[in-house]
């Protein structure tokens, strides 16, 4: 994903960090980068499975902690200069949404930044020629089914809408298609889509087993046989798939 961001892993404009928190941390790249990057600064992450990331290559100024996002933020208020959240649409309950804004909002300071980046996993196409058809979306239709009877999918769509609805200012949104492999014509986003045909992969795998036949009722079976033929429609570049990646930003009112 950083090279979809050319690398940058701060959107917002910033000055000197102090503090910053990194909520879902996952691999703990993000997190390392940042205290990396600014030795002064105290950079926290939390994530309910700390597993993924490896405590050998860290730093003295990144705190790694286990929390739960779908709880209230146990942060003294107006304590942060930035909040990093990605890809934690997957885990937060559809009903703690506002909270999870809210709480965000008061742990930054006066002038402080949000930046939230999440994935909508309906399947598109650049020229139109996949279809309710095709087994990609039908991967995608089942996805969003099962995860709607305790999660949001709309999420991603409506960061903006729930952060100006919490109170932040100077939100800016911005839809960024992420292509499932190499299609494009330019060579930038041709780049993207073969460096992203194997997450693709994965993720097709990993994200639905649990849902599909847990929630859905699917074999096995059934399960594979949809994920192998979504796989071989992703790493297709005549269908040109792709999903889109929703990045927002939004700054907390100085006074």
């Amino acid at each position: 994903m950083s090279m979809l961001f050319d690398r940058r892993a701060i959107f917002p404009p910033m000055g000197a960090l102090r503090r910053v928190l990194d909520c879902g941390f996952g691999t703990g790249l993000w997190a390392f980068q940042i205290a990396w990057e600014n030795p002064r600064c105290e950079v926290i992450g939390i994530d309910v499975s700390p597993h993924h990331y490896n405590p050998e290559e860290s730093v003295d100024n990144l705190y790694l902690n286990v929390d739960n996002l779908n709880m209230p933020l146990q942060f003294h208020s107006n304590h942060f200069d930035l909040v990093n959240s990605r890809l934690v649409a997957g885990g937060i309950d559809r009903n703690r949404w506002h909270g999870y804004m809210r709480d965000i909002l008061r742990s930054l300071r006066g002038g402080g930044w949000c930046q939230m980046v999440e994935m909508d996993f309906n399947a598109q196409s650049d020229n139109g020629t996949l279809t309710d058809g095709h087994a990609l979306r039908q991967w995608s239709a089942k996805y969003i089914q099962a995860m709607s009877q305790f999660k949001n999918p709309e999420a991603p769509r409506r960061l903006g809408h729930w952060m100006r609805h919490a109170g932040f200012t100077d939100v800016e949104e911005r839809m960024i298609p992420l292509p499932m492999c190499g299609w494009s014509d330019t060579q930038r986003e041709f780049d993207i889509g073969a460096a992203n045909q194997e997450n693709v992969r994965l993720l097709l795998g990993s994200l639905a087993l649990h849902p599909f036949t847990e929630q859905l009722g699917m074999t096995i079976t059934e399960f594979h046989v949809l994920v192998a033929q979504a796989r071989a429609e992703a790493s297709n570049p005549a269908l040109k798939p792709y999903f889109r990646l929703y990045v927002c930003v939004g700054r907390k009112p100085r006074r």
